[in-house]
C-alpha cells in the first residue's frame, strides 16, 4: 500500500487497485480503437481517488471532471494532458484558473457563454472550448437551433477556440430498442453542423461497449473504468473488467445466539438454530446502503455469509454459523473482486455509480501499486 487518506485505527478501508483500473483503461481503449479518450474521473474519480486516477490512466488523452480542485489534484499529481471541465464554469472567479490549470471548459448555456466572452483577451493562445448540445438528454446543452447562433459568436472572439461539438445519450445502457434511439442523437448532432470539422464527442461507457462506432470522436469512458457495468444485469466481469475498489472492513466481534433470539433494530432476524452471528465494521454511514435486504451475500475470510438484521450506522451483522473459521478481526468485503457492486446496488434499487461514488470521507482510501 502506499499512501492513504483520512487515517484512523477503525478498521474500515477502500482499496483501490490501480492496476485494475489501467486494465480497465486497456479494455477502453480495445473498443476505442483509434478514437481518442477522455477519462472520466469525476466525484473523485467514482470515489478512488483523483491522484490514483492520474496514475491509473496514463494512457488516456485527457481526463474528464467537473470541479476546479478536482483538477488542481490533477495537476498537482502531474498531469500535464488535457483536462476538459464537463459542466463547464459555474462562476466568473473560475475563469483565471481555467488559463492558469490550461483547462477545456464545456459550455452548455448563454450564461456561460457570456462569462467567457467577458475574459480578457491577452496575448495569449485561446481558451479551447467544447460546445454541448441537447439533443435528447433534456439536461444540460444549447437547444439544438441556437448551435448557429453560438459557434457565431465562439468565432467572433479571438480569446476562445471551438475544437469540439457535444451531446449526451440518454437511452445507451438500455438493453433492448435503444440502437435506433443511440444512432439518432449521433446523427440528430451531426445535422445541426454538416460542415463542421472538429472533433465530436458522444459516446460514454454504454455506447463505447454496446453501441457501433459511429466515426471518429472523443469518447467519454467512465463507470467502466472502475471496474463495474454500465448496463443492469449484465456483469462486469462479462466484459472483461476487473473490480478496482474493494470495501473492506473486519469482523469486531462474534456473538453465540440460542434459537428464538434476535440481532439488530427491530428486531427483524431471528435465529431458528444455534447461531454464531459476527458484527461487521461498517454500517450505512460508511456508505453501505440501509436497505440491503437480508441475505444480502457478504465475503468474511473466505466465505460468503449472508447479511442478517438490519444495517446500522456504524455496524452491520452476519450469520457465519456455516463459516466457523471465521474469528474476530477477519477480514469483510462488502464490495470488490468477489462481492459485485453492481449485484449489491441491484439489490437495493440503485446502481454501482452510486455506491462507488458515494463513500464518506470517513472511509480511509488506500492505494495499491501498479
Amino acid at each position: 500500500m502506499t499512501r492513504a487518506f483520512t487515517p484512523t485505527s477503525r478498521p474500515l478501508q477502500a482499496l483501490v487497485d490501480v492496476a485494475a483500473m489501467t486494465h480497465n483503461l486497456e479494455q477502453a481503449r480495445q473498443r476505442a480503437g483509434s478514437r481518442p479518450i477522455w477519462a472520466v474521473v469525476k466525484a473523485n474519480a467514482y470515489g478512488h481517488g483523483i491522484e490514483n486516477a492520474v496514475r491509473a490512466f496514463a494512457r488516456a488523452d485527457g481526463l474528464a471532471l467537473l470541479e476546479i480542485d478536482e483538477a488542481q489534484r490533477a495537476r498537482a499529481a502531474g498531469w500535464t494532458r488535457p483536462i476538459l471541465l464537463l459542466e463547464g464554469v459555474f462562476e466568473s472567479r473560475d475563469l483565471s484558473l481555467i488559463r492558469e490549470l490550461g483547462l477545456t471548459p464545456v459550455v452548455h448555456c448563454h450564461e456561460q457563454l457570456a462569462m467567457l466572452a467577458a475574459l480578457p483577451a491577452p496575448a495569449l493562445p485561446p481558451v479551447p472550448v467544447y460546445v454541448k448540445v441537447d439533443t435528447g438528454m433534456n439536461r444540460l446543452g444549447f437547444a439544438p437551433q441556437d448551435l448557429p447562433g453560438v459557434r457565431s459568436r465562439i468565432a467572433a472572439l479571438p480569446h476562445l477556440t471551438l475544437v469540439a461539438l457535444m451531446t449526451h445519450l440518454a437511452n445507451a445502457d438500455h438493453e433492448h430498442g435503444t440502437a435506433p434511439r443511440v444512432k439518432g442523437q449521433h446523427a440528430a448532432l451531426q445535422a445541426l453542423a454538416p460542415d463542421w470539422r472538429g472533433d465530436w464527442s458522444v459516446s460514454n461507457s454504454a455506447a463505447l461497449f454496446f453501441h457501433e462506432a459511429r466515426g471518429p470522436e472523443w469518447v467519454r469512458p467512465g463507470i467502466t473504468l472502475y471496474g463495474a457495468s454500465p448496463r443492469a444485469g449484465l456483469s462486469a466481469a462479462g466484459l472483461g473488467l476487473r473490480a478496482a475498489m474493494c470495501l473492506q472492513a473486519r469482523v469486531l466481534t462474534i456473538r453465540s445466539l440460542s434459537p428464538g433470539q434476535c440481532v439488530g433494530y427491530g428486531s427483524q432476524w431471528t435465529a431458528t438454530r444455534h447461531s454464531r452471528i459476527g458484527v461487521v465494521s461498517c454500517g450505512y454511514a460508511d456508505g453501505y446502503p440501509r436497505t440491503a435486504p437480508m441475505g444480502t451475500p457478504v465475503g468474511v475470510g473466505g466465505s460468503r455469509v449472508p447479511l442478517v438484521g438490519r444495517v446500522s450506522m456504524d455496524m452491520l451483522t452476519v450469520d457465519l454459523t456455516d463459516a466457523p473459521q471465521v474469528a474476530v478481526g477477519a477480514p469483510v468485503e462488502l464490495w470488490g473482486p468477489n462481492i459485485s457492486v453492481d449485484a449489491l446496488a441491484e439489490s437495493v434499487g440503485t446502481v454501482g455509480y452510486e455506491l462507488l461514488s458515494g463513500l464518506p470521507a470517513r472511509v480511509r482510501e488506500l492505494a495499491a501499486g501498479q
